[in-house]
């Protein structure tokens, strides 16, 4: 079957799409793409995130989104189905998501049936809602003969432990906290909005680490509290970024810190699961030096490769794990793992807007 994985993630960098034909357990990647978004949608997305709107903003962006959506599907060949994640503007685990993105808008565009709201069931069912990748993780991840765990350096950072001959249960996997969604806005600050991301973690590199403050932002129970757990801008937005701005530094400085904080409480996450498992890293994080040198150091004993490295391109992973979750629902089968999100029990994700 031939499926458009569609993600848009919380670091707002644009639309993944990643074409997909599953044929049994076998998943093969045809297609990637990647669209930013225009500015004034990025800012839109900005302005109904974590903060105080009007019902009429978010319906606006709801139908809008979708529209874009469309265009980035269509830019490939025919595809039988299409999982859409949306874009998450508010998470709550345990209680409550919004991710817009209307999917009849999608369904009638492209005239292809159209699986989204994954996370809802989830929650209803006592679960986070979040992380729901690591479905996808454990089975394009998992070994015979070796503990792996896979990282994923988005907006936020999540890992899925996956012990070898692992079994859906035994996975673990939880947000270890921020990934790129500070550093990207403090960036943002610093280049006067020319860009949305330290390039090549050139500004942390030209910066000095805060220890102070980096100490005191470890402080935050969330880093060691048990799975399952989830994060998101409610955590690391504008509320967070102001914080760090209130101890003076400049922002290269803050930037700097923001790398090492994102380094930091991935190996403090990874540290209560296993620091000399094989690590596989995917998401823009991979390609920050910045962020990948301190990762390195402060886990030297784990073997770190790329999920590139492994035939799964690292910028296309998750939207190459919503087509695999849509799949799923396709076939009525269930795709969260209790043992990631703490659902009472495995459920059958998502809703089909049919074409």
């Amino acid at each position: 079957m031939r499926i458009a994985g569609v993600m848009s993630g919380t670091s707002l960098d644009g639309i993944d799409v990643a074409i997909v034909e599953i044929r049994g357990r076998s998943v093969e990647t045809l297609e990637f793409s990647s669209t930013p978004y225009p500015a004034a949608v990025r800012a839109a997305i900005l302005a109904v995130s974590n903060t105080t709107t009007t019902t009429a903003a978010i319906s606006r962006l709801n139908f809008e989104l979708p529209e874009l959506y469309a265009k980035a599907v269509l830019r490939h060949g025919p595809v039988e189905l299409i999982g859409c994640h949306g874009q998450t503007v508010y998470h709550q685990g345990r209680r409550n998501t919004l991710q817009l993105g209307e999917p009849a808008v999608l369904a009638e565009r492209t005239g292809v049936p159209v699986v989204a709201n994954f996370r809802a069931r989830d929650i209803a069912a006592g679960g986070q809602g979040a992380p729901l990748v690591p479905f996808a993780d454990y089975l394009l991840f998992r070994h015979a003969r070796r503990k792996r765990i896979a990282l994923n350096i988005g907006g936020i950072a999540n890992i899925t432990v996956i012990p070898a001959a692992a079994r859906p249960e035994d996975v673990v996997a939880f947000d270890t906290g921020p990934g790129n969604m500070v550093i990207d806005a403090l960036a943002r600050e610093y280049t006067g909005g020319k860009r949305n991301y330290d390039r090549g973690g050139r500004i942390a590199a030209a910066g000095t680490v805060q220890t102070k403050l980096l100490d005191e932002l470890l402080r935050d129970p969330y880093y060691r509290r048990p799975a399952p757990k989830s994060a998101g801008r409610e955590q690391y937005g504008v509320a967070f970024v102001e914080r760090m701005k209130l101890s003076g530094a400049s922002l290269p400085d803050l930037i700097a810190t923001a790398t090492v904080l994102t380094a930091a409480t991935i190996a403090v996450g990874i540290g209560r699961a296993d620091r000399a498992a094989e690590l596989i890293v995917s998401g823009g994080g991979v390609h920050n030096p910045q962020i990948m040198a301190h990762l390195a150091a402060f886990l030297p004993e784990a073997a770190i490769s790329t999920s590139t490295d492994h035939g799964i391109d690292a910028g296309a992973k998750e939207a190459i794990a919503f087509a695999i979750l849509a799949h799923e629902t396709w076939r009525r089968k269930p795709s969260n793992l209790p043992s990631a999100t703490g659902a009472r029990g495995p459920r059958i994700l998502g809703s089909i807007t049919w074409s």
